[in-house]
Order: C-alpha cells, then structure tokens, then sequence
C-alpha cells in the first residue's frame, strides 16, 4: 500500500538513496532538505529528473532540521498536498572530526543541534497529526557507534547519535498507545557512497589539534581511511536504503524495533540485543509490555 513518507537530510548520502529507493517501491516521497533555491537547487533538480525519467512520486520541500519554523512550515505543505503523512525518517545528521578537547562547548552543541533537536522540531511538527490520525511510523537512522566499537576523534557526533537513540526508544514507549510504531535502521561505517567523511565538520581550536598530533600523528586522517581497509566486498550504501524500504513495507505492527545493517560487524548488533532486551524486560516488570510495540488506545 502507498505511503507519503517525509525523510529529512535527502539532499545526498542515505537520505536520498532511501527517499529514491522508496519512491521506485511506490510511495510518494518528500525529500527534506534545506537552501532548495540555494546551494541545494542542483539536488532539487536531480530530484525531479529522477522522478520523470523513472516514473515516481519524488518530491522535494524545504526544511531546515535547525529551524522550528521551516519544520513547521514543511509539515504544513506535505499535508496541504496530500492531506496525511504515514511515515517520518529522521535521517538528518552532520559528522564532525577532531579530539574531543579541541571542540568548544559551542561547535559541541551545534552537533546536537543538527543530530539531536533537529528531529525533535521535526516531531513536534508531525506528531500532533499522527496521533490524531491514531497511526503511523517513525523510521530514526542512528549508527552503529551508539554501541558498537568507535575508533577516536569522532567524540562528538558519537555522543549526538547515542543522544537521537535515547531519544528515539523514549519516544517509541511514549508514542505506542497512539499507534505509532518506531523503528531505528542502524548503519555500520560506510566509508563511501555517503559524503559523511568529504563533508565532515572540524575543531577551530588548532592549537590543541597540533598538541593531539604530536602524539596520534595524522590520526584525523587516517581513520576513515582504516574503516575503510576493513570494508568488506559489496558493503555499498544502497544496503542502507534497501534496509529503509523493507521496513516501510512491512506491515504495521510487525516491524523489528531495530534493524541493523553493519558490514563491518563492530559489535553493535550484539550490544543492541542485550539493551533492548533488558528495555522490554524492564516495562513488562512495570506493568507496561503494552509499550513495547504500537496499538490502538483501549
């Protein structure tokens, strides 16, 4: 059954493969992305090539994750145009790289801006329609680093991710009594096919880079450049996106509550087993088991 599916962050990387990807599986998708007039106007563009030359219901819209008013304003299109959103991917992300000392509090918070508040503007613009509509889907693109192993200089945009995945469990109790089902597809290190690394944020703070230098050498750059010696054959991003589509497609209720897609296997699968089965111990002790996946209120 067709869906309108809004993504965030589609202008490139996992969010416009899966917002391709789920429009040829035949739903009509809104690819998210802020400055469509600005420096995006290229993608909003391929976008629409896209749609034409394959046949699908490929749209664009503006939203700037860092900004209440353009998640509000976003929302409030895709509904004028369709009259109802079945599915939210909170895919919107920004990597940084760098020694944890090196970042201000500043540039720290910026990350969480981007990695962390932006699907919470984007939720609170959504979800008044999704529960009153009693149904729907929350699709969180977390990492692997959440639990997995984490190579260093990555700090910060590890501690944001671990943050969206709190985040997105609370909201997967909270949100289970309206019928509104969660689920967190969790990508490995893909070290191409995305531009995570090419685009990656660094630390203003250069004197305390050179201080890390002198000990880790060029440890900054060489650590994409190992995760990627570790990739195995056929580890493309595409996976990520297929991933994306098998979820949205399977029927409502019976979706896994995390899937993970990690062909670097660095552990986080295993980790991820033992804490979300403790998770859904813990609310059947409590009384709560009913929170553990999405149902119509008695």
């Amino acid at each position: 059954m067709s869906k309108t599916i809004l993504i965030t962050g589609a202008s490139s990387g996992f969010g416009a493969l899966s917002a391709r990807a789920l429009a040829r599986a035949g739903h009509t998708v809104y690819a998210a992305m802020r400055a469509t007039t600005g420096r995006n106007a290229p993608r909003v563009a391929e976008a629409a090539g896209y749609a034409r030359e394959h046949g699908v219901d490929l749209r664009t819209v503006e939203l700037d994750v860092l900004s209440q008013e353009s998640a509000d304003a976003a929302v409030a299109t895709v509904l004028a145009e369709t009259g109802g959103i079945d599915v939210v991917v909170h895919n919107a992300g920004h990597m940084v790289l760098g020694p944890a000392e090196a970042f201000t509090p500043e540039e720290l918070a910026a990350v969480y801006d981007t990695n962390v508040l932006g699907s919470q503007r984007l939720n609170r613009a959504v979800l008044p329609h999704l529960r009153e509509r009693r149904h729907g889907l929350l699709l969180w693109i977390g990492s692997s680093s959440t639990r997995g192993g984490t190579p260093p200089y990555l700090a910060p945009y590890f501690a944001a991710k671990a943050a969206a995945d709190a985040l997105a469990v609370s909201y997967a109790a909270e949100l289970a009594r309206f019928d509104i089902e969660t689920t967190i597809v969790v990508p490995g290190a893909f070290t191409s096919g995305t531009n995570h690394f090419a685009n990656a944020g660094h630390p203003a703070e250069q004197a305390v880079i050179a201080a890390y230098d002198e000990r880790y050498g060029a440890l900054m750059d060489q650590v994409g450049e190992r995760l990627a010696a570790l990739q195995p054959p056929g580890a493309d991003v595409s996976l990520v996106a297929d991933a994306v589509v098998q979820v949205v497609d399977t029927p409502h209720g019976t979706r896994p509550f995390r899937v993970h897609v990690d062909p670097l296997d660095d552990g986080s699968a295993e980790v991820s087993e033992v804490a979300d089965r403790i998770r859904a111990r813990f609310l059947t002790r409590i009384g709560l088991a009913d929170l553990l996946g999405p149902h119509p209120a008695a």
